[in-house]
């Protein structure tokens, strides 16, 4: 999945911010090099409850 490019852009805009990137698809959970973090939302989601 590619990374938004909105995201890249806030990203080195405001390093100290967290960056995520919810999938409503796929199972991997990564984060690039940049510091934006990916993931699958079901997983994201368990999280919130």
């Amino acid at each position: 999945m590619a990374v938004s490019t909105g995201l890249h852009y806030l990203r080195a805009k405001y390093p100290a911010m967290e960056a995520w990137q919810i999938a409503a698809s796929g199972r991997k959970d990564y984060q690039t090099p940049e510091g934006i973090r990916v993931s699958p939302a079901s997983p994201w989601l368990r999280t919130l409850v």
